[in-house]
């Protein structure tokens, strides 16, 4: 029997049960038993973070300058280097002060932002695949979530919404190259998605970190179309491009309002993060193009090792185009999360169960491309003798 936690607040019973809490437990019952475990369920970047960075961290903790509280003047130099590298990347002029923050982590700086921009009780847009933290961090804010349709392309349908379900709605949340899908959004979506915001007059949030992680197609920013920066916010981390996940660093970027008000909600919660890692996040930005290219093409290598051998086991897949997931559909009626339990349990395999990423992701698991080819190989051969 759960035991009722009498000082949670109504506003966490209403975040979404993790089933990521059952493959944990999962994954230490069968190491326990003696077994190892392919843990392909947790999308970590395994590379190392580059050594120039490191250096600066280790320089930062010996210098007393970064040992005190951060306030909005020590992240100066972090914002315009911030701002410098979307405007080489991107061709867009921003304004540090105003259009530009830095966050503890995105998924913080998140959570952060629907508390700023929606009061309780009113609507927030995201596809019904998500990453699982903002189903939780709509929950926490006390919104109401609509779930958009996914189309083939797995890219978010507008045309059908019943208008009913709009009411209240304050913000549109997208994510593209996407997790879980690996989907690309291209500039033709990016305008529908735009010109869909402005009619129901909402917040287009952009969750973007996997910027880097491309291999067909491109990254867009939203920003960058014309008169975006009148209602969209764009959020970027150092997680993925330079594995940096445990150091919490991103920023935000876009609309001077949707600033302001995210500078807002976070004052009174932290002081940003430590000096020294804001350095660490300068000398990444800073890094040669080729550096970061290089690690993408280590996660292509182990996306073609992964969907060849789950081919020539005649599992049929879609080539991821972006990110460091694979999405599988699991065959009609095979319920996700038992077929991931089973997946530990007899094939040594984790993979993450599609419900926890929302509805539509029901009948879905997901690979992550944490581990070598050959592991990630011998990894699709056993699915596929348990999918057989």
């Amino acid at each position: 029997m759960t035991r009722q936690n009498v000082w949670a607040s109504k506003r966490l019973k209403s975040v979404p049960e993790s089933v990521f809490l059952l493959m944990d437990k999962a994954k230490s019952r069968a190491r326990a038993a003696g077994k190892t475990v392919i843990d392909l369920s947790i999308g970590a970047s395994d590379l190392a973070v580059p050594s120039e960075l490191i250096l600066e961290l280790e320089r930062a903790a010996r210098d007393p300058d970064t040992w005190g509280y951060c306030l909005k003047s020590c992240t100066s130099r972090f914002l315009r280097e911030a701002a410098a590298w979307f405007e080489r990347r991107f061709g867009l002029s921003l304004d540090p002060q105003e259009q530009v923050l830095s966050l503890i982590g995105s998924q913080e700086g998140l959570a952060h932002l629907l508390l700023a921009v929606t009061d309780p009780g009113e609507a927030i847009l995201l596809p019904e695949v998500a990453y699982p933290s903002y189903w939780g961090a709509a929950a926490l804010a006390g919104l109401r979530t609509v779930p958009l349709p996914l189309g083939e392309d797995l890219l978010p349908v507008f045309d059908d919404l019943d208008e009913t379900a709009l009411q209240g709605a304050r913000v549109l949340l997208l994510n593209y190259p996407n997790n879980p899908t690996a989907a690309v959004a291209d500039r033709p979506f990016w305008r529908r998605a735009l010109e869909f915001a402005e009619r129901h007059d909402l917040l287009l949030v952009h969750d973007n970190p996997y910027i880097d992680m491309v291999y067909e197609g491109e990254a867009v920013s939203p920003l960058t179309l014309p008169g975006a920066l009148e209602r969209t916010i764009e959020l970027f981390s150092f997680s993925k491009s330079f594995h940096m996940g445990g150091f919490r660093l991103g920023f935000a970027l876009g609309n001077a309002d949707a600033v302001a008000a995210l500078e807002a909600a976070k004052a009174p919660v932290d002081f940003n993060q430590y000096l020294g890692i804001q350095r660490m996040g300068i000398a990444a930005l800073r890094l040669p193009p080729e550096r970061v290219l290089k690690d993408v093409q280590v996660f292509r290598a182990r996306r073609d090792a992964l969907v060849e051998a789950m081919r020539r086991a005649a599992v049929p897949v879609k080539v991821p185009k972006a990110s460091m997931y694979l999405w599988l559909r699991l065959p009609s009626g095979m319920d996700d999360v038992s077929f991931a339990l089973s997946a530990v349990e007899h094939a040594g395999v984790a993979l993450a169960p599609g419900q926890g990423f929302g509805p539509g992701g029901k009948g879905y698991v997901r690979f992550a491309l944490v581990q070598p080819p050959e592991v990630l190989a011998e990894a699709g051969r056993r699915i596929a003798q348990l999918l057989d």
